[in-house]
């Protein structure tokens, strides 16, 4: 009860103090009898978000020992001294040698002037065409002083069947696909609140830390050749929720913006239809006119605001221009090519994985709650039946992750006994942290509970040694450590050799420094339990706090 008192005294101090909090904390601290836990913590993908660790790892050791500590405080903030917690965390190794080069490859993605058939508007390849008889002539070109081992990641379409004459998507932007802005320049003029890319596509709101914020951000695109394209044709599809003034969301096209959204003209796209404002639900516009951008590079550009009352999520999911040409299904695949010897190659002993083989596994991409490794071992087996021991691969995927979106990422996978096995670049590992002082610190204690065979250890080890007879015949007698004052019980002195001979056999090469918590049976009048806190000081096990016992 007198923990509830304590409690309930300080909050009332709370309208009189200057940090009633802190005050709080430090008089719980000082008490004898504060609130002292234990406990098992494993941390969430929340935790590693809060931390900003967008990964859900650690990079090091020393990273998690100066960061945990204040979720700690979070989800323990009445605990006090002499408090632990033993935490469960996920510690980055690095990745296999030459995987980081191609995650991190540049990339190119073939355009329309790139496609044999471009002057058709055809915005893919044939067929009956080979893109690797292409491509590195197009990468030659494109590519301005490549190095040796320089790495590029190319995407292109190709038709699934012959293309026939109709309506060809000369620019398309799939925010949703990607998971990230593309090509596209977020420009925040007002605001903290930024463009951001999600699996949602494009996103945008000033709705922050639970209330509205004024801001004004553009996301303008790359340039956009329209040379020689006869009545182009505009088409979005958007979704807008939360929002009452439909004329904070605007779609504008420029052809003289160079960086500067002030000094560049933009004329406004009205598109039609649009979202009411209340829904999750896309709408894709009709086709809007570009004519008057014929034969000139332009700009899209979607400008966001926001104020105290009105702060809407705006998501562009698509975002295409199409003129008349040719049209078919087609199917988008991404290839790697490395600089070799002075000619762009086809990389070698790595693989990325397609949407298509995404959707054989009934997924559209990886991530904290699909782990690759849960599928592409199956995956593997079944794409390389004939696979021999030792074999390796460096495989690269799509990962979504709920803090910063659509990413790539990969890993080494080798045949090992028959199976394909991924590189472990993560380890799952736990760290103890101690409340010290007030505040929580990495602390290496150990929690040991006696068992049997201790017991009788001790016995037999100080039955001879003068001091320890009658204590160490009681002990071998009753199986518990008396801690009565008659001429068979236990010191505090004695207890400290006695727990020297118990951890020296259970931990004979105990670093220097090395915490122990040792809970014994005893009697004390009654039978009941005690614990004893040692530390290994110059090669022998000392009190961690010596003033708490009498020598």
């Amino acid at each position: 009860m007198k923990k509830v008192i304590y409690l309930l005294a300080f909050i009332g101090m709370a309208f009189v103090g200057c940090n009633p909090v802190e005050d709080i904390h430090n008089e719980i601290d000082s008490q004898d009898d504060s609130v002292v836990g234990e406990a098992e913590y494993t941390l969430t993908d929340d935790d590693y978000d809060a931390l900003g660790l967008i990964y859900g790892t650690f990079d090091s050791e020393q990273q998690a020992k100066d960061s945990i500590p204040q979720l700690l405080e979070d989800l323990y903030p009445f605990w006090g001294n002499g408090s632990s917690v033993l935490v469960g965390y996920d510690l980055y190794l690095g990745s296999s040698d030459g995987v980081n080069d191609f995650v991190y490859a540049d990339t190119y993605s073939l355009g329309l002037q790139d496609y044999p058939q471009g002057s058709l508007n055809a915005i893919a390849f044939y067929p009956n065409e080979n893109p690797s008889d292409y491509i590195p002539n197009i990468l030659a070109s494109e590519i301005v002083n490549p190095t040796e081992g320089q790495i590029v990641l190319a995407s292109y379409k190709q038709y699934t069947e012959e293309p026939v004459e109709g309506i060809a998507n000369i620019y398309e932007a799939d925010f949703v696909a990607a998971g990230t802005l593309l090509d596209y320049t977020a420009i925040s003029v007002v605001g903290d609140q930024v463009w951001e890319g999600s699996s949602y596509g494009a996103k945008m709101s000033g709705y922050a830390d639970s209330s509205s914020n004024i801001n004004e951000d553009w996301l303008i695109s790359a340039e956009i050749d329209l040379t020689g394209q006869v009545n182009p044709l505009f088409q979005v599809t958007q979704v807008l929720n939360y929002a009452n003034e439909l004329d904070y969301y605007n779609i504008y096209v420029s052809t003289d913006f160079t960086g500067d959204v002030t000094t560049a003209t933009w004329d406004i796209i009205d598109v039609n239809p649009v979202p009411a404002g209340d829904s999750w639900t896309a709408v894709t516009s009709d086709d809007y006119s570009f004519s008057a951008y014929e034969g000139e590079t332009i700009h899209i550009a979607f400008k966001y605001e926001s104020d105290l009352n009105v702060s809407g999520t705006w998501e562009i999911e698509l975002a295409t221009i199409k003129v008349a040409g040719v049209e078919g299904e087609t199917v988008d695949t991404e290839v790697y090519y490395t600089y070799t010897d002075g000619e762009w190659v086809l990389s070698e002993g790595v693989y990325i994985l397609s949407e298509e083989d995404f959707e054989s596994m009934g997924l559209s991409n990886f991530g904290s709650s699909i782990p690759a490794d849960n599928y592409l071992p199956t995956f593997l087996s079944i794409k390389y039946p004939f696979a021999q021991e030792e074999d390796e691969l460096i495989v690269i995927y799509k990962y979504v992750s709920s803090s910063s979106g659509a990413q790539l990422r990969g890993n080494l996978y080798s045949v090992v006994g028959g199976e394909w096995t991924g590189y472990e670049s993560t380890i799952s590992t736990t760290l103890q942290f101690g409340k010290e002082d007030g505040i929580w610190v990495p602390d290496n204690t150990i929690r040991y509970t006696v068992i049997s065979s201790d017991y009788s250890l001790v016995a037999s080890t100080l039955l001879t040694e003068p001091g320890f007879e009658s204590a160490a015949s009681n002990l071998d007698s009753y199986g518990n450590f008396n801690r009565t004052t008659g001429s068979s019980g236990w010191t505090d002195a004695q207890m400290k050799t006695a727990m020297g001979v118990i951890l020296d056999n259970l931990d004979p090469n105990a670093e220097e420094g090395q915490k122990y918590i040792v809970t014994v049976d005893i009697y004390n009048g009654a039978s009941g339990t005690e614990d004893f806190a040692v530390i290994k000081t110059d090669g022998v096990w000392e009190w961690q706090n010596p003033e708490d016992y009498d020598e």
